[in-house]
């Protein structure tokens, strides 16, 4: 029996079999189901001039969509067998990287190599305790006699790599000629430092850069220069940040200076000791870990750089493990990049994984730590809470001292990055969490401030295009960014195997930063785009026999209406739920565009209850009528039809019924209520379900749940509408930021229902169709017309190259 929403999509039977439609053409009307019904048939996007060439993004953009020059035919071919095994043959690869994540794949750090060479042997004299890493130096010097990255050029990178190499050489006499050509290149090199940009020095450079110098200075043949501007420069910078540090709180509670102790003097090593992580590290680093046990001899120090000079074959990174960030960046990375579907398993025991490690102070890069960061907590607690997991945002308490929030305990400045992520962890707020909001509105001015003054630029990385990044984050609210969208914009953002991490040295991070990703998501957008714009000319074919253009529909109204179900609903296989929400749509704007007043209404209500049998109704024979309302009423019970035949095709089961329950509930709505009605939203929700193959238990609970949601999602989408209608009235072309704060408080609400998992709870992909629509809803009352164009065309029409 139906209710206010179908807990249960009916098996074919008596009663709802008169709404098969005999005269159906699935050529002509029906869902695209290829991808179903002939897995051989693949498409995909072909490269060709289609539009005018757009410049700018949001308030910069001007661009008109102009329909006429959009010749889909263009664009669409027949995928080959080649192009499809790359596909599979890339996705095999990616799960192979998922289910082999432990403690992070990571690049080899010249610097902390270095000081893991310098270390003696604990149990004799003068011979090395890792000569593996000696080794290691002695094969990777570059060409023009540096170390560091091979791939991008930072001097600060080059020469305290090359510096720190050298004097370990040097320190057991070994490979002079490799040491001679490592100081030509220092002494050639140095004063490029000047020029470098700050944010982009290495973590401690002025404490640790200046502390090797004075170490080269007791090797005579290093010949280091003393009198240079530069170095004067760094050690100023040094002496005056040494002041700052609180050696008697370093010695008593565990800070970031655990992880830069070769850099310092005058220590109590008995008192660090007590701070030392779990795996006997230094805050995960090697080098401050090897000054440790060069200093105590310490057992776990030792056994600590044991294990990573074997892991690493003599190299060792800046940092490790980095078991958790890996995790959460590459999760991050993959759902961004519009690829998380094919990796839902592996995704799911990456976020069970940091559940378990995540604790009320937050977390940082790797486990065990006594140390947290508000970079890798706020990733972690976004994506925790996004997958179902119960995390607390008194977490960021942490993290914020009057009034302002900070990487880490006692710093002094915010990192871009760092303030961007906190940003879109902001937005992923439960009622009443105070804490968030001022994140959200403390991050938010953060990055606009920098943004204003051409200072996106962060000290943890150097990416792609960061500034593109944060600037459509900060442009386009979370409530509002359809998915299609970030990904189309964020495919042109990620830097792959480009991008580097700056740690003390440059680093990377193989599987967060990987050129696979970056492949599957083009090949996959471009093959999802072919079939989204074979999509379009079935819902073109179907608006020109159904004559809505003759009810008032302009194309534009149906390309918005499909853009939203498609910038929502992009992957290939829920054909029949973006077009059953795209034709919902259109069909509920032509009506209400036509039949306007209440006497009208009333009357088309009426002829659609007193039609019961639509096997008479085609659109192919209705062509040369004359347009009634009698016509609208066809081509709404032609079109019901026409979904309920290709899901019984598709999954075996009849949703003839359930949508005619659907549509009419919403007209006794309508019919008295007019604008006011506020049904559209819980109308497309249910026909969306029930197009889905997800399916619903019944029960007191569900129903509970179920009407809840409805009336919720609901509200939302009517005061979104209205603030859309009112704001077109106004003539008002720029974005504005939704200020009302009952929608804000019920979206808040919306999201803690569908994304906090509770006992006997409903399949999370009906839920999230409530948060689907309402988004819906949100960007079209949050964008301007200009905007919308910019992203209809990028999304649907310019492939991915």
């Amino acid at each position: 029996m139906f209710t206010h929403f179908s807990t249960h999509f009916h098996l074919p039977s008596s009663s709802s079999l008169f709404f098969l439609h005999p005269f159906y053409k699935s050529s002509s009307l029906g869902a695209v189901s290829f991808v179903a019904k002939d897995k051989e048939k693949r498409c995909r996007a072909i490269s060709k001039s289609r539009t005018q060439e757009y410049e700018g993004v949001f308030q910069t953009n001007v661009a008109t969509l102009k329909l006429s020059e959009i010749n889909v035919e263009d664009v669409i071919v027949i995928d080959d067998e080649e192009e499809q095994d790359i596909r599979v043959g890339l996705v095999n690869k990616i799960k192979s990287i998922l289910s082999s994540l432990e403690d992070g794949e990571i690049t080899i750090s010249a610097y902390d190599t270095a000081w893991v060479a310098l270390v003696e042997d604990v149990n004799a004299i003068s011979t090395p305790q890792f000569p593996s890493s000696l080794e290691w130096i002695a094969k990777n010097q570059l060409q023009d006699g540096s170390w560091g990255d091979s791939r991008l050029f930072s001097a600060h990178d080059r020469i305290i790599n090359t510096l720190a190499c050298v004097i370990a050489l040097r320190s057991w006499n070994m490979h002079s000629e490799k040491c001679d050509k490592g100081m030509i290149f220092f002494r050639e090199n140095l004063s490029k430092l000047e020029n470098e940009n700050e944010e982009h020095m290495p973590i401690g450079f002025e404490v640790a850069f200046p502390s090797l110098l004075e170490g080269a200075r007791g090797i005579k043949p290093l010949m280091c220069p003393n009198d240079s501007p530069i170095l004067k420069n760094i050690f100023e910078k040094r002496d005056e940040k040494l002041t700052r540090i609180p050696k008697e709180i370093m010695h008593k509670v565990p800070t970031t200076l655990l992880h830069s102790l070769e850099g310092m003097s005058g220590l109590d090593w008995k008192q660090l000791l007590k701070l030392q992580s779990q795996d006997g590290s230094f805050l995960f680093s090697p080098s401050s870990t090897a000054f440790a046990l060069m200093q105590t001899k310490d057992g776990n120090c030792l056994k600590y750089l044991n294990n990573v000079v074997k892991k690493f074959n003599g190299g060792v990174p800046n940092v490790y493990p980095v078991d958790l960030f890996e995790h959460i960046w590459v999760v991050d990375r993959l759902e961004r990049l519009g690829i998380s579907r094919f990796f839902r398993h592996e995704i799911k025991d990456c976020m069970n994984y940091v559940s378990k490690i995540w604790s009320e102070k937050g977390i940082c890069w790797a486990r065990n730590s006594n140390v947290q960061d508000i970079d890798d907590t706020a990733m972690a607690f976004r994506l925790l809470r996004l997958h179902g997991h119960q995390v607390s945002a008194h977490v960021f308490k942490h993290f914020e001292r009057n009034g302002e929030f900070f990487c880490f305990a006692g710093q002094c400045t915010q990192a871009v990055t760092g303030m961007y992520n906190l940003f879109r962890a902001s937005q992923v707020l439960f009622p009443g969490e105070k804490i968030l909001e001022h994140a959200k509105h403390f991050s938010a001015k953060v990055l606009k401030e920098k943004r204003e003054a051409n200072e996106l630029i962060d000290k943890w990385i150097i990416m792609k295009n960061l500034p593109e990044e944060v600037g459509y984050a900060l442009d386009m609210p979370w409530y509002a960014n359809l998915d299609r969208i970030e990904t189309r914009f964020y495919i042109d953002q990620y830097g792959a195997e480009s991008d580097v991490w700056i740690g003390k040295t440059l680093y990377r991070m193989a599987y967060v930063n990987n050129n696979n990703y970056l492949e599957l998501a083009k090949l996959d957008y471009n093959n999802c785009q072919a079939q989204h714009l074979i999509e379009w000319n079935v819902i073109q074919t179907w608006y020109l026999e159904s004559r809505l253009g003759e009810f008032g529909l302009s194309k534009r109204d149906l390309l918005l209406a499909y853009f939203l179900a498609t910038g929502s609903i992009f992957e290939p296989e829920r054909s029949h739920e973006r077009l059953a929400w795209a034709k919902t749509t259109a069909l509920l704007e032509t009506i209400k565009c036509y039949v306007r007043n209440e006497d009208l209404r009333k009357d088309f209500a009426k002829k659609f209850n007193d039609h019961i049998d639509v096997r008479d109704y085609s659109i192919a024979r209705r062509m040369k009528r004359n347009k009634t309302e009698h016509e609208l009423v066809e081509s709404l019970f032609a079109t019901i039809g026409e979904i309920s035949w290709d899901v019984r095709l598709s999954y075996g089961h009849e949703i003839g019924y359930d949508m005619h329950q659907c549509w009419k509930k919403w007209l006794s709505s309508w019919q008295s209520e007019g604008d006011k009605c506020e049904g559209e939203a819980e109308l497309l929700i249910q026909i969306i379900n029930l197009c889905s193959n997800h399916w619903i238990s019944e029960g007191p609970s569900m129903q509970s749940t179920i009407q809840h949601l409805l009336q919720l999602t609901n509200s939302i989408c009517h005061k979104l509408s209205c603030y859309q209608k009112d704001k077109e009235l106004k003539g008002i072309s720029c974005q504005e930021n939704i200020t009302n704060s009952e929608v804000e408080s019920k979206m808040q609400e919306l999201v803690q229902m569908v994304f906090q998992k509770c006992p006997n709870d409903i399949d999370f992909n009906v839920k999230n169709t409530f948060f689907t629509i309402a988004k819906s809803f949100y960007y079209a009352a949050f964008c301007d017309s200009r905007t919308i164009n910019f992203h209809i065309a990028k999304v649907l029409f310019e492939k991915v190259v």
